[in-house]
Order: C-alpha cells, then structure tokens, then sequence
C-alpha cells in the first residue's frame, strides 16, 4: 500500500500539464483525498476533459496568497503536498519577469510556509527545472551551482535554493526535483516546441523556431514526470533536504526533434527559424544516477510510443 493511502494530499497547478496527470495517478491511490489550487478553470485543459474536478476538492485561490495557502493547509489537514504551480513559460518570463519572480519565488515561499506552521504536513515535493542549473547544465548533477541568469532560470534557482532553505533551517520535510522539458497530452501552451510541431502537423501551419535549432534539450514523457514526483512522496524520509534530477536520457536539438517526431507520426513538418530568442541555454542534459540509486527510479517510457500517444491526443483535441 502506498504511503499516500488514506491522506490529504494538496496539489498546487493541478489543472495544469503535470499537475493533471499527477491527479490522475492520485486518484488510483486507495483513499487519497486530493485538494486542487485552482486560480481560473480552463474547460479546455486535460484535468477538466478528464472530469477530475467531480473527483477532488477545487479550491480557488492564487499562490501569491499567502494566507489563502495557509488557509487552505490548515482547514483541509494536508498531509503532503506537491507544489507543482508556477508560470512556466520561458518566454513570458522575458515579457513580464516581475509576474514570473512574485508567482515562482513568493509562491514558493508561502506555500513552505504553510507547511512550516502546520505539523500534520509529512513531505512537501517542489517542481524546479534544469534551468536551475543556468548554462552550465551539460550532463549535470546535483552537485552543479544552481547559476540562472534567465528570468525564468533565476526564478527556478531561487525555488530550489529556498525550498532547501526551509529543511536545512526549519526541518519541513520538503525535496526538491529538477526535471528536463516536459511534454505529453494536455500540453496547451503552444509555443512549446512539441505541442507546436503537434499543431503545425495536424494544422498544415508552418511551425516557426524562436532558436537557431541547435539548442540542446532532455525531453521527458509526462508520466515518467508524474511517478518521479509520487516516488519523491513515498520516499520523503530518504527524500527530503535533497534535489534529485529526473531526466530520460532523450536529448536533441530542435532540429533534430523536429525532424524526430516528423518521422514518427510520419508527416512532414514545415518550419522557419526565427533565432529570437534572448539569453536563453544553448544545451542542457541533465544526470540522475543519484535518482536511481538513492529512490530506484528510471524512466520506462520509450520516446516513440510517448509521441504516438502525444500525437493521438492533439488530433482529437485540435479537430474538435
């Protein structure tokens, strides 16, 4: 039986691209009770298409609240959370990086701090990235400098350094994860690379590339994502004040990812290179041996059949 069995579980972005499939392996957890932060409803997104918000408590409130969090830990007793909310979208960071530091650092902030002051918590899971790792993130560890200097990258080394913060000073019982670039159905950000290169296909729109197409990225398959973070929460005791990187050893350029995921739905995937990007990381790869020894976790999905799957679900969704 899971650890998470028959416990008030507070899942932060839960109507988001993780957070939804995180819900969704939740709720086959034996008397899990899941609480959800909402800020707005998105009938669109996969959480709502799925009909989970009939299956959780939503609760709307926004993270820069910091007694609507507090609120929220206390009259709901939870007893672990994930916090998975944060605008996670590199390139509004660029456009509106006050909006990225207050919801990713003091949202951080007041949602450790509900855990600080409510004793019935039992592990906290905080979603940082490898952008954490600024550009030196070539096969990196956790023992790398935490070195941003992105908005984005700056906001996810700030969350990760403060979430360690609060066990090295106040023993909250939080770990900390940093995962390549996430992708899978329920993606509706569209100026992601993979939902974009999905659009373009099924569209017959021209996909343009913000890069020159020589970054370097991991991608990993959501549910590799999603059993990362239970993992994290089943094993807090052998978890917490530590950050693991989970990756899933698939790295490409853009380029080569374009031309990747052209050959496996099998369509031709037109592009233009933009090269607009601003600061951005040239090559990222991340290293988690440590995940594997200490938690015993790998990836098991095979990049073809997570882009089959992926694929699958943009047809149905984009032809609505």
């Amino acid at each position: 039986m899971s650890s998470l069995s028959n416990k008030n579980i507070f899942v932060t972005g839960g109507t988001g691209l993780v957070g939804s499939h995180l819900v969704e392996t939740l709720l086959e957890i034996e008397g899990a009770n899941i609480v959800c932060l909402v800020r707005e409803k998105n009938s669109k997104s996969y959480f709502y298409k799925q009909g989970f918000e009939d299956r959780v408590t939503i609760v709307y409130g926004d993270l820069n609240d910091k007694e609507r969090i507090f609120n929220i830990v206390t009259a709901y007793e939870i007893d672990y959370i994930f916090h998975i909310g944060a605008q996670a979208i590199v390139q509004t960071s660029f456009i509106n990086p006050y909006e990225t530091f207050t919801s990713n650092i003091m949202g951080t902030v007041h949602v450790l701090e509900a855990a600080r002051l409510s004793p019935r918590v039992k592990g906290v899971v905080v979603a940082s990235s490898d952008k954490a790792y600024g550009k030196n993130c070539h096969n990196a560890t956790e023992d790398n400098a935490l070195a941003g200097d992105h908005p984005y990258d700056v906001s996810k080394s700030c969350t990760d350094l403060i979430a360690l913060s609060y066990f090295k000073t106040y023993g909250v019982p939080v770990t900390v994860s940093r995962f390549g670039n996430i992708y899978g159905p329920g993606d509706l950000n569209m100026n992601r690379i993979i939902p974009g290169i999905m659009k373009s296909v099924i569209d017959s729109t021209n996909l343009e590339l913000r890069s020159d197409g020589t970054f370097l990225r991991d991608y990993v398959y959501v549910k590799d994502v999603v059993d990362g973070y239970v993992t994290l929460a089943e094993k807090i005791d052998i978890a917490k004040g530590e950050a693991f990187n989970f990756s899933s050893g698939h790295n490409f350029s853009v380029l080569d990812l374009v031309s990747k995921v052209g050959s496996i739905v099998e369509k031709d995937v037109p592009y233009s290179i933009l090269n607009t990007q601003k600061n951005e990381i040239p090559a990222q790869s991340l290293n988690f041996d440590k995940a594997q020894r200490m938690l015993e976790w790998k990836p098991v999905s095979s990049f073809d059949a997570s882009i089959q799957e992926t694929f699958a679900w943009y047809l149905e969704y984009l032809r609505k």
